[in-house]
C-alpha cells in the first residue's frame, strides 16, 4: 500500500494506465497498416514496412504521438480513421474507483499525457473521465514529450507541485524516467496497459497491475 500520507498531488497518464492501450495497438499495429494500404494502394506487407519505419523513426518524440504530424506524413485522416474503431475505447479495471478514491483523499489530481489534443478529447467525449480531473495536461501544449526533461520543466512552470510529494502513475518506463531525474518521488508503473497483452515484469520501477493494490475501495 503507498503512504498517500506522504502525498498532494497526483498526476495520471492516460493511455495504458487509465484507458486500456488495446485500442491504440490495435489501432497503430492493424487497422491503421490495412487501411493506409487500401488508400494508397499497397498491399498490407509494403503498409506495414512502411508504418513501421516512419513510426519506430519517431518513437519518444513528441511527433511519434502528433495526429496532425501522421496526417501530412501519411496523406490520410488519422483522426477520422481513429473513430472508425472509437468502440475499442474502454477504461482499465477499477479506474473510476480509483479516481473516485483519489478525491475522498483530498488529493489534486491531474492527468497528464502525451496523447494529442485531438485524440485527446475523442477520448473524454467517450469515456467522460475528465469530470475527475483538477486539471488536464496534453505533452502537446509544451512542445515536448514527457519522455523529455523539457517537458517537466515547462510542466512545472505552468502547474504548482512539489516533485517531492507527487505521485505519477504511467506505463512507459522511459517516461518514468525522465520524472524520476526530475525529482518526481512517487512513481508507479502499470504492468499490463493493454488488456490482450501480458503481464509485464518490471524492474526498475514499483509496478501494479490494478490500482485496488494501492488503495482499499
Amino acid at each position: 500500500m503507498l503512504d498517500w500520507q506522504s502525498v498532494d498531488t497526483v498526476l495520471l497518464d492516460m493511455d495504458g494506465t487509465l484507458l486500456d492501450l488495446h485500442y491504440d495497438n490495435h489501432f497503430w499495429l492493424s487497422h491503421l497498416p490495412r487501411r493506409y494500404a487500401e488508400i494508397h494502394g499497397l498491399t498490407p506487407e509494403q503498409a506495414q514496412q512502411r508504418l513501421h519505419v516512419e513510426i519506430e523513426a519517431r518513437r519518444g518524440t513528441l511527433e511519434w504521438y502528433c495526429l496532425d504530424f501522421w496526417t501530412r506524413e501519411l496523406k490520410i485522416d488519422i483522426a477520422a480513421i481513429l473513430r472508425e474503431i472509437e468502440d475499442r475505447i474502454a477504461l482499465r479495471p477499477q479506474t473510476e474507483s480509483f479516481l473516485a478514491g483519489l478525491r475522498q483523499l483530498n488529493k489534486r489530481t491531474l492527468l497528464v499525457t502525451n496523447a494529442h489534443r485531438r485524440g485527446l478529447d475523442h477520448k473524454l467525449e467517450i469515456t467522460g473521465i475528465d469530470r475527475w480531473f483538477d486539471g488536464i495536461v496534453s505533452s502537446h501544449d509544451y512542445g515536448h514529450a514527457k519522455e523529455s526533461g523539457h517537458f517537466w520543466r515547462a510542466l512545472r512552470e505552468q502547474v504548482d507541485f512539489d516533485p517531492a510529494r507527487t505521485l505519477f502513475v504511467d506505463d512507459n518506463e522511459c517516461v518514468l524516467a525522465a520524472a524520476r531525474d526530475y525529482g518526481i518521488a512517487h512513481l508507479l508503473c502499470i504492468r499490463q496497459p493493454d488488456s490482450r497483452g501480458p503481464l509485464r515484469e518490471i524492474a526498475d520501477y514499483p509496478a501494479i497491475h490494478l490500482f485496488d493494490e494501492i488503495m482499499a475501495f
